[in-house]
């Protein structure tokens, strides 16, 4: 079985999607994407297909080697991602070809469902409490919130308390037996971090994702030992290599991306590297079903998974959601606040290839806002 063609889909809301063909006709499906940057993706994904074309796609592990080293550049967002959602379509098609989910194939399951968060937004306060209700309802047991908006370099004592005030709000709202995440987005200076997350310590959130930006990383020690929430990162880092000094510092929870962090293949070393240091996994996920779905066989069978992102419903998700391009809905069917193991080959997801095909057609060119501060600088987003 060798492969024979390569596709990509740049389809709405903003994802990248890429098909892998063999001579034999097993199609595995990866989600290769930077959000804000998937034609830049899209090209390397060409790229790297160059090399992939004639060859047997069941040699997953020295086809990842190849596409990570056999460039002197390495790594970086771009190239990660677009590795990622070909390492995932390999999977997909080493689980048809021997007729098995891919869990199977990497020794078998530790669990038998994995839990799930929604995305609550948290920016409008007086809407939150209903968005929160609507997913207690929904059954979730978790959800995730941003921390505030526009940051002051150091924040003002109203902006601190508007944060704990949304914090308070979803606490109030999740009772003492649900969990609240709260995504700081890098949009905070060390100083205000460690300012808001003493405040926020008697909420009792499941953690505090990306309160530093990742090229920080030599100032979290002190801030994860300043911290009594705990720390989360991971989302913008590619690698293991990378996602060393954050868990030397001793972060609680590592949030590799399957679409970012060189695919399944990479984040099972990172879920086994975070083992060692005792922090947990977190797959950050706010995107497509292939993108979950890998993240779900990656759940299946890490002793320290936490629990997954899904973006069902989020706020980026505004011509096409979660399930908009899968034929089959019930592996995304969470019960409970938790999404169930299944046998299904592969990823586990059937794409609606055709529903793929017409949207690409009208494609995307998603970007992220821009956002300033009062005096017209530049502001993280």
């Amino acid at each position: 079985m060798k492969i024979d063609r390569v596709e990509t889909f740049l389809v709405p809301p903003r994802w990248l999607f890429c098909r892998v063909q063999t001579d034999e006709g097993v199609v595995g499906w990866g989600e290769p994407v930077v959000e804000g940057r998937a034609e830049v993706v899209r090209a390397a994904v060409d790229v790297l297909a160059e090399y992939l074309i004639g060859q047997d796609p069941l040699r997953i592990q020295d086809h990842w080697q190849v596409l990570t080293k056999g460039g002197f550049y390495r790594g970086g967002p771009v190239l990660s991602s677009a590795v990622a959602g070909l390492d995932q379509a390999l999977w997909d098609i080493a689980g048809k070809t021997y007729g098995a989910p891919v869990h199977a194939l990497l020794g078998g399951p530790v669990r038998d469902r994995a839990r799930v968060y929604a995305w609550v937004g948290g920016d409008e306060p007086a809407v939150l409490a209903e968005h929160i209700a609507a997913q207690v309802e929904a059954g979730f047991t978790a959800v995730k919130m941003n921390a505030a908006g526009v940051t002051s370099p150091v924040t003002t004592p109203a902006e601190t308390a508007a944060v704990v005030d949304r914090v308070a709000v979803a606490r109030e709202a999740l009772g003492p037996d649900r969990d609240v995440a709260v995504d700081f987005h890098g949009r905070f200076t060390p100083a205000s971090a460690r300012r808001v997350l003493a405040e926020l310590a008697p909420l009792h959130p499941l953690f505090a994702e990306e309160p530093l930006l990742p090229d920080q990383a030599h100032l979290l020690p002190a801030l994860v030992a300043a911290s009594p929430v705990p720390v989360a990162t991971g989302e913008r880092l590619y690698s293991r290599a990378e996602f060393l000094p954050a868990l030397t510092a001793g972060v609680a929870v590592a949030q590799p991306d399957l679409s970012h962090a060189g695919g399944i293949t990479e984040v099972l070393r990172i879920a086994a590297l975070a083992e060692t240091y005792g922090a947990l996994l977190a797959p950050h996920c706010p995107l497509g079903p292939i993108a979950l779905a890998a993240s779900l066989q990656v759940a299946w069978v890490t002793p320290n998974f936490l629990i997954q992102e899904q973006s069902r419903g989020i706020h980026y998700n505004k011509r096409a959601d979660l399930l908009s391009y899968v034929v089959d809905t019930e592996p995304f069917r969470f019960t409970d606040g938790y999404a169930h193991r299944t046998a299904l080959p592969g990823l586990g997801v059937e794409v609606d290839e055709a529903a793929v095909r017409a949207a690409d057609r009208d494609g995307h060119a998603w970007r992220n806002p821009v956002w300033r501060q009062p005096d017209g600088t530049f502001a993280e987003w």
